[in-house]
């Protein structure tokens, strides 16, 4: 493999620059994050069932300690599935 200048290996193709996601609930002004509002939470929850990491979502740490607590109370009432099996309704 080819070496820059720094020793490092030379990358190939074109790099995609993305910005950085902004936090929804920041944006919106939401202050606190309801476990009875499921279609907010579906949002942040994977095809199998799993809450989705910041990195992906773009929430601040601020907002996504709430937003997994909101998540396991609404599971724990039955407002949303634990895994992909009920997600899928088998």
């Amino acid at each position: 493999m080819a070496r820059d200048r720094r020793g490092k290996p030379k990358r190939r193709g074109k790099f995609r620059f993305s910005r950085k996601k902004k936090c929804s609930f920041c944006v919106e002004k939401i202050d606190s994050v309801d476990y009875k509002d499921v279609a907010t939470l579906r949002q942040y929850i994977s095809n199998r069932g799993k809450i989705k990491p910041r990195r992906k979502t773009g929430v601040c740490a601020r907002h996504q300690r709430p937003l997994a607590l909101a998540i396991k109370r609404a599971r724990h009432i039955a407002l949303l599935p634990y895994t992909a099996e009920q997600v899928r309704g088998s």
